[in-house]
Formats: structure tokens, sequence, C-alpha cells
């Protein structure tokens, strides 16, 4: 997770393109990305090498399928905790340790670290929830999904 802006010049006009074009989704075929890299004008391997330096740099946090846990019989909770400004760096690796940590985002307000948990069982939400509290020594507190609601997140780079 990046806690600072990127340089105004990290991403060229190609890697922007890329992210937006990431969004539309990707086909499901042995090329998935020839599709992309056509419209793009790029090879295939310049669109996977752009992505994984993307991911290196910290302008995308992750990269792959986002998959409906609880259909699969699993669950997902978002969760916040209180830490301390000069722990939140140590805390940051504890959490996104854990496989089961889909997203991890900093805010300025009193819980300061926001994530999210999915896991394969529903009685895996507490078990990884109360690890990460052994670990860091910090209440990790859970925020099960009562209602879904999809709204069709999209970020134009």
């Amino acid at each position: 997770m990046r806690r600072t802006p990127l340089p105004p010049d990290a991403l060229d006009d190609i890697d922007r393109a890329l992210i937006n074009r990431l969004q539309d989704g990707i086909a499901l075929t042995s090329h998935p990305f020839a599709g992309i890299a056509a419209d793009l004008g790029l090879s295939e391997t310049e669109v996977v090498d752009r992505v994984a330096l993307m991911r290196d740099l910290g302008a995308i946090t992750r990269f792959g399928p986002f998959l409906d846990a609880k259909a699969m019989g699993g669950d997902f909770c978002l969760c916040a905790m209180e830490v301390p400004e000069p722990r939140f760096e140590e805390v940051m690796t504890l959490v996104n340790a854990h496989p089961e940590v889909a997203h991890n985002y900093e805010r300025i307000h009193r819980l300061n670290m926001w994530f999210v948990l999915a896991c394969d069982r529903p009685d895996d939400i507490d078990r990884t929830a109360d690890r990460i509290e052994a670990e860091t020594g910090l209440t990790v507190l859970r925020f099960p999904k009562l209602k879904e609601f999809f709204i069709g997140f999209r970020v134009s780079a």
C-alpha cells in the first residue's frame, strides 16, 4: 500500500489508457491481454510488463478478479482499526500479510485503517480478525455486510 502520491510523471498516457481499459473487463481466453494490447497498439508482453510495473510503483494496489466469496460459501467483512501513527507501517505490513485481506485503506480519522476480509468460510472472518488482533495488540472492529449495493465503481486515470 502506497502512502504518498506518485510523482506527476510516474505514469504516461499509455499507462493511464491501460488503467482505464482494464476496468472494462478482460476476456477469459488463453490470451486475455491480446485484445487489450491490440486496442492500445501494444504487444501482450508490454501490457503485462506495464501492469507489473504499475503494481510495483503502487499506482495500482491489486490486479486480479473480484470474486464473490459469499456466493462460493465464504464471506466478506469490512474491518477498521485505530492504529497509532508511529506503528502504521508495521501494522499495515502485518495486516496485509494475511491472504484474506482483500483491500486495505488508510483514512484520516480516528479509525485510520480500513480493510476487507474475504474468507472461504464465514467462521474464518472472526478467526482471521482475532489473529490480527493478537499480532498487533489492537482491536479489529468488524462491520459485516447487511445488504449489498452495486455501485459500479470506476476510477478514471
